[in-house]
């Protein structure tokens, strides 16, 4: 599977962004896909994870509420609504595909190449 994001891009705190992850291949909706992100100096974390299916999402407590995940099976995509965004959201964005999917990045076999948000207060 080969990932490809986009949509990163400087906006004002409080502001919205939507992140987009493109998958090459015909097993996309085979893949639990997750987006995690990395700050300057800090160690990726997890942001947001679905199901294969679509029909599971989980957050990382820092985003809860104010981001969310989706993805489109048919067009193989998958997407990062973000609102309410926090300086501290400034990051370098990745999505990633897993056959178990979670939390951990450990768990990801796929990444794509990143997209940078930057969150001005």
């Amino acid at each position: 599977v080969q990932l490809q994001a986009s949509g990163g891009g400087l906006v004002q705190a409080g502001g919205s962004l939507r992140l987009s992850c493109a998958a090459s291949g015909r097993t996309f909706s085979s893949y639990a896909m997750g987006w995690f992100r990395q700050a300057p100096g800090k160690e990726r974390e997890f942001v947001a994870g679905i199901r294969r299916s679509g029909g599971s999402t989980y957050y990382a407590d820092y985003v809860k509420g104010r981001f969310t995940i989706s993805r489109d099976n048919a067009k193989n995509t998958v997407a990062l609504q973000m609102n309410s965004l926090k300086p501290e959201d400034t990051a370098v964005y990745y999505c990633a595909a897993s056959v178990v999917g979670g939390s951990d990045l450990r768990g990801y076999e796929y990444w794509g190449q990143g997209t940078l948000v930057t969150v001005s207060s």
